[in-house]
C-alpha cells in the first residue's frame, strides 16, 4: 500500500529554504564573515528535557555538550549540536545585546532535514518556542503558530514524520539545517514592560514535546495544539540546538531609545532620567552606562553619553 499524506492545501506561512518567499538565512561559508552575522551565542544554560514527557522512568536526553551551543553554526546533521529533549530549554547570552534593528534581528539554527528530496516542504522538524529577555528575568515568548493537524501523532520515523513548513510560523527548528529560523524583535514592541527589544540580552528556546496526549500537549498562540515528531525517546530527542546568530547588535550604551544612533532624543531622555536612582520615579536603567553600574544616573554616565555622541550602530540607516 501507498502511503499518502492526509489531505491538505499548502499552508499561508514560508516555504522551507531556497524556495521563493522563503525566509531562511543560510549559515555563512566562513565562519568569520560578518556580512549577515555579526556575533553568535557567547554562553549558554541547559535544562536537559525528558526522553518520553510521559514516562519520566526513562530519565533524561544526553546528547552533545552546551558548548556545541556556542559561536558560529556547524550545519551538521549530529554533530555540534545539543539535543533539549522533551520541553528542555536553552538560554543563550551574547557579548553585546541584540538590538532591534530593520527587518529581523537574530536567528536560530537545528538540524532538521527533508526525507524526500522531491517534497522539500515536507520535513522532519523538531520545533521550539522562542522567548527574549532584557534582564534575565522577565521574558516574552514569540507569538507562534502551527497549522499542523493535531488528529494524527506525526512520529519519529517513517512517512508520517514530517511537518510541512508552509503551516508553521515563528518556531525556532523551521528550517534544516544550516539554515536559520530569524526572529524580528519588533514584533514585541511595547508587548511587555519589563522586555527592552532595543538591548536583547537572553535568548530562552523551549522544546515543543510535540505529543498529542492529553495532559502533555501544548498550544501555540492561537490555542492549536502542536504537532512534531514523538515519541522521539532517545539521546538525540527533541530541538537539537546548533547555534543562535546576531544580525543586530547593541554597542553604544549613549542609544538609549535605541534607534541606533546617539542624539538629541537620547539626550532627552537622559536629563530627565540625570541624577535618579532605582526608587525615583524618573529612574531610567538604560541611563545608568558606565562602566560599572552604581544604580544612580551621574557624571560619570553623561562622560560615556559624551564619547559616543552623534556615533552610529554599523546598522543604523536614518
Amino acid at each position: 500500500m501507498l502511503w499518502t499524506y492526509p489531505a491538505c492545501s499548502a499552508g499561508p506561512y514560508a516555504p522551507t529554504a531556497e524556495q521563493p518567499g522563503s525566509t531562511a538565512i543560510p549559515m555563512p561559508a566562513d565562519p568569520n564573515d560578518t556580512s549577515v552575522f555579526v556575533g553568535w551565542a557567547a554562553g549558554v544554560s541547559i535544562q536537559r528535557g525528558l526522553l518520553k514527557i510521559n514516562d519520566p522512568s526513562q530519565g533524561y536526553v544526553s546528547y552533545g555538550l552546551p558548548s556545541d551551543a556556542l559561536g558560529p553554526a556547524k550545519g551538521q546533521s549530529t554533530t555540534g549540536v545539543v539535543s533539549l529533549g522533551d520541553a528542555g530549554a536553552a538560554i543563550l547570552t551574547f557579548e553585546n545585546p541584540i538590538a532591534n534593528g530593520p527587518g529581523y534581528d537574530f536567528a536560530v539554527f537545528e538540524n532538521g532535514f527533508a526525507p524526500n528530496p522531491s517534497e522539500p516542504n515536507r520535513m522532519f522538524l523538531e520545533l521550539a518556542f522562542v522567548e527574549v529577555s532584557s534582564d534575565g528575568i522577565h521574558y516574552e515568548r514569540f507569538g507562534a503558530v502551527s497549522l499542523t493537524q493535531s488528529q494524527i501523532q506525526i512520529s519519529a520515523f517513517g512517512f508520517t514524520s514530517t511537518i510541512d513548513t508552509t503551516d508553521i510560523h515563528n518556531f525556532a527548528g523551521k528550517y534544516s539545517m544550516g539554515y536559520g529560523t530569524p526572529f524580528d524583535l519588533d514584533q514585541l514592541r511595547d508587548v511587555n514592560d519589563f522586555v527592552d527589544v532595543t538591548a536583547v540580552t537572553h535568548v530562552r528556546l523551549v522544546d515543543v514535546a510535540g505529543t498529542l496526549q492529553n495532559g502533555y500537549a501544548v498550544c501555540d498562540s492561537m490555542g492549536h495544539v502542536i504537532n512534531d515528531p514523538w515519541p522521539t525517546n532517545f539521546s538525540t530527542g527533541g530541538f537539537d540546538l546548533d547555534a543562535v546568530g546576531v544580525m543586530h547588535e547593541k554597542t553604544l550604551t549613549g542609544d538609549i531609545n535605541g534607534d541606533g544612533i546617539v542624539n538629541i532624543r537620547d539626550y532627552a531622555r537622559f536629563s530627565v532620567a540625570y541624577l535618579s536612582t532605582p526608587l525615583m520615579d524618573n529612574w531610567n536603567h538604560t541611563c545608568d552606562m558606565a562602566p560599572f553600574v552604581d544604580d544612580r544616573v551621574n557624571l560619570d554616565d553623561f562622560c560615556v553619553f559624551l564619547e559616543q555622541w552623534l556615533h552610529a550602530e554599523k546598522w543604523y540607516n536614518g
